[in-house]
C-alpha cells in the first residue's frame, strides 16, 4: 500500500500545500492548472453527493477509481485536506483529521509568520507532514 500525494485547500480554493511521494503519472498540465482541476472536481463532487444524499450523514468523505483511492477530510473552517492513496487503503479520516489539527493547526494557524491566504511557506510544517506521512502504516517507498 502507499500514499501517492496530498493537497490542501483552503475555503476559496487556495492550494495551501502539496506533496507527493509515490506519484507515477502526471497531468501533463502546470501545477495551478492541476490544482483548479482538483479544487473544482471536489466542488462538483461535494454538491452532488450533498444534493442527492437520502440522509444527512458525513457527507462526501472517499472515492475511487480502478487505479487510486481519493481521501476527503473537511474542516469547520473550510480548510480541505485530499490523500490519494492506493485501493488498499481503508478509511483514514481520522489520519486526515490528525494532520489537520497536530500539524497545520500547530505549525501553520499558531504562526504569526504564516498567511492563511496564500501557500505554506514553513519548512518546518513540510518535515514534519513528511515525517508523519512517511511513518503511516500503510506508507511503503515501493508503490506497485
Amino acid at each position: 500500500m502507499t500514499v501517492h500525494n496530498l493537497y490542501i485547500f483552503d475555503r476559496n480554493g487556495v492550494c495551501l500545500h502539496y506533496s507527493e511521494w509515490n506519484r507515477k503519472k502526471h497531468a501533463g498540465i502546470s501545477r495551478e492548472q492541476e490544482y483548479q482541476l482538483m479544487y473544482g472536481m471536489l466542488f462538483s463532487i461535494r454538491s452532488f453527493v450533498n444534493k442527492m444524499s437520502p440522509v444527512d450523514l458525513d457527507g462526501f468523505l472517499s472515492f475511487q477509481t480502478s487505479k487510486y483511492k481519493l481521501h476527503y477530510y473537511e474542516t469547520a473552517t473550510g480548510i480541505k485536506i485530499i490523500m490519494n492513496t492506493d485501493l488498499g487503503v481503508g478509511n483514514i479520516r481520522d489520519i486526515l483529521s490528525q494532520i489537520y489539527s497536530t500539524i497545520f493547526v500547530e505549525l501553520v494557524v499558531k504562526n504569526p509568520l504564516c498567511s492563511m491566504n496564500e501557500p505554506i511557506q514553513s519548512e518546518l510544517f513540510r518535515t514534519k507532514l513528511d515525517s508523519f506521512v512517511r511513518g503511516l502504516p500503510f506508507f511503503s517507498a515501493r508503490a506497485g
